[in-house]
């Protein structure tokens, strides 16, 4: 590679960092919808209806053009090449620049192994929520819904464990009109989003959202009834091995009337090589590596469900991004 091949790669380097917190931005200001839906924008029309900065959203665009997913004529601005898969993949930059902005800032401070003591990082938790509520449509909520589908009795008592914004509990009260459903999440500004959002559905009489660490919790009377229990993008941190036997034995004691647990998460790559991980698995799997907590392969999970008082019934391997997976379990 030449000097000047170099030095163009590494400006690509640079300039793709710049664009992926513009993504992140575009898609929470509408900015994507709109060239999604009309395939043009102003952008002094825009800015002028969004209460926006020309100078700053212009600038915005110009990040987005720097790396080919948009075109930009001055101020008209149209979609370019990468634009579609950069729409589809929207939320896992609003994951990255948003919600775990401040853990990659840190990324120094993270390393040194004196810091890595108790709460030594932190995420922007309504921000995840937001991006994961998205995430879960493409890369689970088919293989969710084919799975609860499948299920040979009618549920009356539902719980979702880090439930995040409520979609996943609210679609299965949806689904089941004569349950009841619970929603536990450590996030409290989270579950203020889940809680309007039970509203807005005129769910809010069926559901109850608790506040707790899903991995410490107390025994509730409402816990006795269920019979669906559900836990998405949060298995992970169940784990070390030990810990994720000792907290599968707990939640069997916890949901002692479960049918059926449905567990999707994402799971570690195997024998791919850095430069050809997809898009998002490098920023999972880096994120996670830097707060310490151990993403399992599914072998790894696997060998985990008996020694934790559960059967495996059947698995949905998905793989779309993060290795994601959803495991079928009953009580043994």
């Amino acid at each position: 590679m030449t000097t000047g091949d170099a030095e163009t790669s590494v400006a690509r380097i640079f300039n793709s960092a710049v664009a992926a917190s513009a993504v992140g931005a575009a898609w929470e200001i509408g900015a994507l919808d709109e060239l999604s839906d009309h395939g043009i924008l102003d952008v002094n029309k825009f800015a002028s209806e969004k209460q926006l900065d020309f100078t700053a959203a212009l600038a915005l665009f110009r990040a987005l053009a720097a790396v080919g997913i948009v075109e930009r004529d001055d101020a008209k601005v149209v979609p370019a090449a990468l634009f579609a898969e950069t729409y589809r993949t929207r939320s896992f930059f609003h994951w990255l620049s948003r919600g775990s902005a401040d853990l990659f800032r840190r990324m120094p401070e993270v390393l040194a192994t004196e810091n890595r003591a108790g709460d030594f990082h932190r995420r922007d938790s309504a921000a995840i929520a937001y991006a994961c509520r998205e995430i879960s449509t493409f890369c689970y909520d088919p293989w969710f819904r084919e799975a609860v589908d499948g299920l040979d009795f009618e549920v009356t008592a539902v719980a979702d464990l880090g439930c995040g914004s409520g979609t996943r509990v609210l679609e299965l009260l949806r689904r089941f009109p004569g349950a009841r459903g619970l929603g536990i999440d450590i996030a409290r500004p989270a579950l203020a989003a889940a809680a309007e959002a039970a509203t807005e559905a005129e769910l809010a009489d069926r559901v109850l959202f608790v506040e707790a660490d899903a991995l410490a919790m107390e025994p509730r009377a409402e816990f006795q009834e269920v019979e669906l229990l559900t836990s998405f993008m949060m298995g992970h941190d169940f784990w070390p091995r030990q810990n994720c036997v000792t907290t599968l034995r707990r939640l069997r004691g916890l949901f002692p009337a479960t049918r059926r647990f449905l567990l999707g998460d994402a799971t570690r790559t195997v024998g791919l090589p850095d430069g050809e991980l997809p898009v998002f698995t490098l920023g999972f799997e880096v994120a996670h590596d830097l707060m310490g907590t151990f993403i399992p392969t599914v072998a790894d999970w696997e060998s985990v469900f008996e020694e934790g008082g559960w059967r495996l019934r059947r698995k949905h391997a998905i793989d779309l991004a993060v290795g994601e997976v959803i495991f079928e379990l009953e009580q043994l």
